[in-house]
């Protein structure tokens, strides 16, 4: 991991379209700005984190039970199967 030591209004250049910006620096936490080309797909860690954890228990619940089942279940209605 490359570490690197910035202040407000200093940046830092990722490839040749990234720039990362500190707008600022606060008690409760770091301002952050990002200009990127709009396919560039940015995220807080923690959201991929949940993403990825709610798609495996979706996954894993499917393949417990009958696509059918699920949906009913969603939709708030009994299931009709056995």
């Amino acid at each position: 991991m490359l570490v690197l030591t910035r202040r407000a209004n200093e940046s830092i250049v990722i490839g040749d379209d990234i720039t990362v910006t500190i707008l600022a620096v606060t008690p409760s936490g770091v301002r952050v700005g990002i200009d990127a080309p709009r396919d560039k797909r940015i995220n807080r860690a923690e959201i991929v984190i949940a993403v990825t954890d709610a798609n495996r228990d979706a996954a894993q619940a499917s393949s417990d039970e009958s696509a059918e089942s699920l949906l009913l279940g969603a939709l708030g209605r009994p299931s009709t199967a056995p």
